[in-house]
């Protein structure tokens, strides 16, 4: 920021000095850019997934729960991670372990939904089969109140390795 602002003070200048100018814009732009998407960035971890995952299972972690109350437990105002699935891939495994009770809501190319824990995945959320290529905003939720951190496991291996 400080340095467009010492550009636009640059005003004045002579005929010569028009190209050093531009050369002056050029790298602040971009430096304004890199910071603005790397805010973005911040905001939500950004996981591309490819044909064959490495490393297999692939693990994030984080923070559950949030402001926001929703049917999915309470959630963050913004994604805990985003997932970029290249190419369509014909089976991905989706897990979230915490000590509280976790939540995962899915907002993808297939519509939006809600993964509660249950018996039959050991009392965690885990969702797998196939998944359509695009961007999935993943919300880890919380149905307590509070806030936990959390291990997301990401694998295409239809047994989890014990």
């Amino acid at each position: 920021m400080y340095q467009l602002i010492a550009i636009e003070k640059v005003g004045c200048i002579t005929r010569n000095m028009k190209m050093r100018r531009q050369f002056q814009v050029v790298p602040a732009a971009l430096t304004m850019s890199l910071v603005l998407t790397n805010t973005h960035f911040a905001e939500a971890q950004v996981v591309q997934i490819r044909s064959h995952l490495q490393p297999d299972p692939l693990i994030v972690n984080g923070t559950s729960g949030g402001t926001l109350p929703s049917k999915c437990g309470n959630i963050a105002t913004k994604p805990n991670q985003v997932i970029q699935v290249i190419q369509s891939i014909p089976y991905l495994r989706l897990t979230v372990k915490s000590e509280g009770q976790p939540t995962l809501l899915i907002d993808g190319p297939g519509g939006r939904f809600c993964v509660l824990p249950d018996s039959y995945s050991g009392g965690k959320p885990e969702i797998s089969g196939y998944w359509q290529a695009g961007n999935y905003s993943l919300y880890v939720g919380e149905l307590s109140k509070g806030q936990h951190n959390y291990t997301l496991s990401i694998s295409q291996q239809k047994i989890p390795k014990k």
